[in-house]
């Protein structure tokens, strides 16, 4: 599938070159809150609105069972969450789609800001989950 064939990929791209603009400008081995206030500030000046460390419910049932913070969420449709850490792994990825379950937003972007930025694209409906 063609990554314009994504939801929200126009947008989603974006915040892509964005976070490859910060990792150029930073360089590796910040800590990952230093990645996220600048990625979002380089997301504002693109115009984009930006909610940091957005607290979202878990449901079960249809009932709050908790909640989760969000390191961003893009335009209130892209759920961002970000890592400085040496390499993605399994659980970073079940992370971010147990938040798309959770949340109802479809579309995440899980950014790690290591030697080089490594990018996992999480798509979640109710009919099937897909990664690129």
């Amino acid at each position: 599938m063609e990554s314009s064939e994504y939801p929200l990929s126009g947008l989603t791209e974006k915040i892509i070159g964005a976070a490859f603009r910060v990792h150029n400008r930073l360089g590796q081995g910040f800590l990952e809150k230093v990645y996220e206030n600048a990625l979002a500030e380089e997301l504002r000046t693109l115009g984009l609105k930006i909610e940091q460390q957005k607290s979202l419910k878990v449901l079960y049932g249809g009932k709050p069972v908790g909640d989760f913070v969000a390191d961003l969420l893009v335009e209130k449709s892209v759920l961002v969450e970000l890592k400085a850490v040496k390499s993605i792994d399994q659980s970073h990825e079940n992370q971010l789609l147990n938040y798309l379950k959770s949340s109802g937003i479809e579309v995440g972007l899980l950014i790690n800001f290591a030697e080089s930025v490594q990018i996992r694209r999480k798509i979640f409906t109710l009919d099937s989950q897909k990664s690129v």
